[in-house]
């Protein structure tokens, strides 16, 4: 804890870099591990989603059915510490492979916070990109029993989410290249750091002379290069160190 406060103590420019293991703390499941979400259900792939009126039911029926476990969870103790890191400018943003919006909801501001898998909270037309909100989606869904086409245009509706085999978002991923380049901490977060292009950025950091700092309670394919890694609750490992800092 000592070095951990050190560490951010001497750093001007923070970049806290999120997995699951940081919401795992606020009861949501994570998806790779024995136990999780794809143990118990398959993936929908994007392509499948485009073709398949059936499988966008099945898709829709998931998101309000809860299956994913996002319906209800509140930010915890790991959450509040990466606010108030941002609060202290000590961190600039986060970059994040959750879809939960629990940074938001925990105090982070909307625009220092880059999502590099969507957010679950909200939908988007994969053609015009308006933005539809969940309420009046789930309310069509359970009086039709499917979700139609855009109002405005005509296109699909999806969960503003990045399935699998869908493209990465072209600007969050500039975004978070950008601050990865600025960083002189990199703090991971939660994060199994196995899931690419997102696991380069830790690297690139590195490589620019950036310190390295993983908290996780698994160990992670980037433990030999980093300078501090630490195995254990993200909520009372923050909490530690950031109650030295003040």
């Amino acid at each position: 804890m000592t070095q951990l406060t050190e560490l951010f103590r001497a750093s001007e420019r923070i970049l806290v870099f999120s997995g699951a293991g940081i919401s795992t703390e606020s009861g949501i499941p994570d998806f790779r591990s024995p136990g999780g979400v794809w143990s118990k259900m398959q993936p929908i792939y994007f392509q499948d989603f485009v073709a398949s009126e059936s499988v966008r039911r099945e898709a829709w029926r998931r998101r309000f059915s809860n299956a994913d476990g996002w319906v209800g969870a509140r930010p915890n103790r790991g959450h509040y510490a990466v606010a108030e890191l941002i609060r202290s400018g000590r961190a600039r943003a986060v970059v994040t492979q959750n879809v939960d919006n629990l940074h938001q909801e925990s105090g982070v501001p909307e625009e220092q916070v880059i999502e590099l898998h969507g957010n679950s909270t909200y939908a988007k037309c994969l053609k015009c990109q308006t933005r539809l909100e969940l309420v009046d989606i789930e309310r069509e869904f359970q009086e039709s029993g499917t979700v139609g086409p855009c109002k405005h245009c005509g296109g699909i509706v999806k969960s503003a989410t990045i399935s699998f085999g869908q493209q990465m978002p072209e600007l969050p991923m500039r975004r978070a290249h950008a601050e990865t380049q600025a960083c002189d901490l990199f703090l991971v977060l939660g994060s199994s750091l196995s899931v690419f292009p997102a696991a380069d950025f830790p690297v690139r950091a590195k490589q620019r002379g950036a310190t390295l700092v993983i908290i996780n309670r698994d160990p992670t394919p980037l433990d030999g290069i980093a300078d501090l890694v630490i195995h254990d609750g993200i909520g009372d490992t923050m909490e530690a160190a950031l109650a030295d800092l003040r």
